[in-house]
């Protein structure tokens, strides 16, 4: 997770309960990005291009959310998105950034793939890892 997403935590500014006026994307960017826990907003320089994509990335879908008791686990509340694919593409990306979309897009969290990820006229799929306290994308505890 991206420090500035902790502090904007503490202040109030994410809702990833049924608000709607908040959504949230992920956008791939080539292994020349420089993307880290000190990752503040999106940014499109070095963002990934290619047949399939768009420039922001993919709206995300919450799959898991805390608002239910099914989405804490002890002290551990957790949060998870659906799947993103972008099908028919020819994309080449290293990682990817999870931001809140609209006003100052503030960064949430950072995924690094470990190796550029390539798809060539194929789905290219970011898999969430599973909803669990141990696991799930964006945890707290």
């Amino acid at each position: 997770m991206c420090t500035s997403f902790k502090v904007a935590l503490l202040n109030g500014e994410m809702d990833f309960s049924s608000d709607t006026s908040q959504s949230f994307k992920i956008a791939l960017y080539t292994s020349d990005a420089t993307l880290d826990a000190t990752t503040t907003v999106y940014s499109t320089t070095n963002e990934a291009s290619g047949t399939g994509y768009t420039a922001g990335g993919n709206t995300l879908t919450i799959a898991t959310n805390p608002t239910s008791d099914t989405a804490t686990s002890g002290t551990v509340a957790y949060l998870d998105f659906s799947d993103s694919s972008w099908a028919s593409s020819s994309i080449t990306a290293r990682g990817a950034l999870i931001y809140k979309s609209g006003g100052t897009t503030p960064a949430v969290a950072i995924l690094d793939f470990g190796s550029e990820k390539t798809s060539s006229n194929n789905t290219f799929t970011v898999t969430f890892p599973t909803s669990a306290a141990t696991s799930a994308i964006i945890r707290v505890g």
